[in-house]
């Protein structure tokens, strides 16, 4: 019925010609691939994509229907076909959804980091002021005033110093402002399910650009590489300082990899895993906001957790880090 509302040239096809099946179900949508017979006799398939219940609360709509437009003519994604009330109908792509296990292989690690810098590349009208705090304290504020219908999850949202939270994102904020970290248009949710490969053409898709705004280059590998991880938060899976560096490079030089200056990849490494710190901090915000907001079988109150813990475990190391290569900066 969506189909036959959204296009006319399906609208008196009987209901016998469409067939609907589920492609994908994520953590936050759900995509259906609808397959059509036309009256010609031709079969085509578009993509339904059903927003999550509830996730205006933390995603600018407008926002992404903005970015879609401008990243679809330089060719990324989906073309956009129709809009409707709580999703959008997109043009159906033809390949398989990859693994956390799939990106770091090291031919598809170059080929996601290529893909980046052109992503990085694109233009988006509008103000182009970074948003990963605006979006921190936003969700921060939403995440401090929840309240759950269900008294065991109540228990455990109450044990949450929001006082401790806020304290360390005041803290890292700061730390990040010290780096000269560039502003591009981010995907800021580069996991494996928002990329795509047709394994016939050796084709590499990024799709989803729901979380898409200006933010700091450093913020979007971080979160990257946290991705390695996957929705079970395995940071074991965490890249290797080697595998960092073969993604950096090709992201840095997609043309000539080898020739990047050992003092660029280590600005970048740096930059990469301080802001890595950011994306801990955001999730988990996400992650509560969600498990009072989402109907979603997922749990996402130990998500919280999961990424809030291995911020306080990685909180250390990351922050001598980027400490010491700060002060090693400006004293050359």
């Amino acid at each position: 019925e969506l189909c036959k509302d959204l296009f006319r040239k399906w609208a008196k096809l009987d209901d016998s010609c469409f067939s609907v099946e589920t492609v994908s179900g994520g953590i936050t949508n759900l995509l259906l691939k609808v397959s059509v017979k036309e009256e010609s006799g031709d079969n085509v398939a578009v993509t339904v994509r059903l927003y999550g219940p509830n996730t205006e609360y933390v995603i600018d709509r407008e926002r992404e229907l903005q970015a879609i437009k401008y990243l679809s003519a330089a060719e990324f994604g989906a073309k956009l076909l129709g809009v409707f009330g709580n999703g959008m109908v997109q043009s159906f792509i033809n390949a398989r959804t990859l693994t956390p296990l799939d990106m770091r292989k090291p031919k598809l690690a170059a080929e996601i980091a290529k893909q980046l810098r052109r992503f990085h590349q694109v233009e988006i009208p509008g103000p182009k002021e970074p948003q990963l705090w605006v979006d921190m304290f936003k969700f921060f504020e939403k995440a401090c005033a929840l309240r759950f219908e269900d008294p065991d999850k109540q228990r455990i949202y109450e044990t949450i110093s929001f006082k401790e939270v806020h304290k360390e994102a005041t803290q890292l904020k700061e730390l990040t402002e010290l780096f000269s970290a560039p502003v591009v248009f981010a995907h800021n949710d580069l996991l494996s399910g928002n990329l795509m490969l047709n394994d016939e053409q050796d084709k590499l898709y990024v799709i989803d650009f729901e979380y898409g705004s200006y933010n700091y280059r450093g913020y979007d590998i971080g979160n990257h590489f946290n991705e390695y991880a996957g929705y079970e938060c395995d940071y074991s899976l965490y890249p290797s300082k080697e595998e960092q560096y073969h993604f950096l490079r090709h992201y840095l030089q997609p043309e000539k990899p080898y020739e990047v200056s050992e003092k660029d990849l280590e600005d970048l490494y740096v930059e990469a895993n301080t802001f890595r710190l950011a994306s801990h901090l955001i999730w988990a915000l996400w992650g509560l906001i969600q498990a009072r907001m989402s109907p979603i079988d997922f749990d996402y109150l130990g998500y919280f957790f999961w990424r809030y813990n291995e911020y306080k475990k990685q909180k250390e190391k990351c922050f001598s880090l980027a400490q010491s290569h700060l002060s090693g900066s400006r004293t050359v």
